[in-house]
C-alpha cells in the first residue's frame, strides 16, 4: 500500500525500510522482521543496510541467540528529522480527522 510518504518520496527499498522503521519507532526488529515488515526482499535488504549502519539510522539494541536486533536511531539528526516529516504527512493528518469526526458527534 502506497502512502503520502512514499508517494512523496518514492518507494525505493531504502524508503521502505526506512518507512517501516519509522512507523515502530519504538520497537526492536531482527533483520528478518524489517525486511519482511518492509515488504522487501533479504537480498535487497542486504545490499542497503549497510548503508543504514553506516550513516547511524539504526542501531544495534541487543541479541537473542544468533539473531541481532535493531531499532532506529532517534539521536541522528537525519532520522529526527524525516521522523517529524513522516509525523507531518500521516500522523497530524490522521489526528485532524480524528478530532473533526469527534467534533461532529458531540
Amino acid at each position: 500500500m502506497e502512502t503520502i510518504f512514499t508517494k512523496a518520496i518514492g518507494t525505493t527499498p531504502k524508503i521502505k525500510l526506512l518507512e517501516f522503521l519509522i512507523e515502530g519507532r519504538e520497537l526492536d526488529y531482527s533483520i528478518s522482521d524489517i525486511a519482511e515488515g518492509a515488504g522487501i526482499g533479504r537480498t535487497t535488504m542486504f545490499r542497503v543496510w549497510d548503508d543504514f549502519i553506516e550513516l547511524g539510522i539504526v542501531k544495534n539494541t541487543r541479541s537473542i541467540g544468533n539473531a541481532k536486533l535493531y531499532k532506529l536511531n532517534m539521536t541522528n539528526p537525519f532520522v529526527r528529522k524525516m521522523v517529524d516529516l513522516f509525523d507531518t504527512l500521516i500522523i497530524e493528518p490522521l489526528d485532524n480527522r480524528k478530532r473533526a469526526i469527534i467534533n461532529t458527534y458531540a
